[in-house]
This record gives C-alpha cells, sequence and structure tokens, in this order.
C-alpha cells in the first residue's frame, strides 16, 4: 500500500472513529488515531486469527483500531 493511501485509511478510519466515541479532534489527529489504530487492528486480527482483504476490509480493521484507542484513552483522561 503507498504512503497516500495509508494517509487516506488513517483520514478516514479516525474520522468514523471519532464520529463513534462522540469525540471532535481536527484533522491531523484524526490521521494520527487513524494510523495508529491501523497498527493495533492490524495486530489484534492477526492474534485473533481473522483475516481482512482489500481496501474496506482495512478501513474496517483499522476503524476498530482507533475505536479501542479513543476507548483507552478517555478512560485514562477519566482517572
Amino acid at each position: 500500500m503507498g504512503i497516500i493511501l495509508w494517509l487516506v485509511v488513517g483520514v478516514i478510519a479516525g474520522f468514523i472513529a471519532e464520529k463513534v466515541m462522540g469525540t471532535d479532534h481536527g484533522l491531523l489527529m484524526n490521521l494520527v488515531v487513524g494510523i495508529a489504530g491501523a497498527f493495533i487492528g492490524g495486530f489484534l486480527a492477526q492474534a485473533l486469527g481473522i483475516h481482512f482483504a482489500g481496501f474496506l476490509g482495512t478501513i474496517i480493521v483499522a476503524t476498530v483500531g482507533a475505536i479501542i484507542l479513543l476507548y483507552a484513552l478517555k478512560l485514562i483522561k477519566s482517572r
């Protein structure tokens, strides 16, 4: 996957996760959350033996990872 596609996936995943979690960040933070979420989601998918393919599968895995990341950050901030 090219770097441009990674950025697009990161922004889309971060945006979807932002809406699901009810937070409001900016475009840059959505990118960071989406890319970090892609790593988290990819790691979890491989650990669970879940295979994903294509652009849509990548978006789904990255979004789930980004939601997990935002949830963890929300728990940390609440303490």
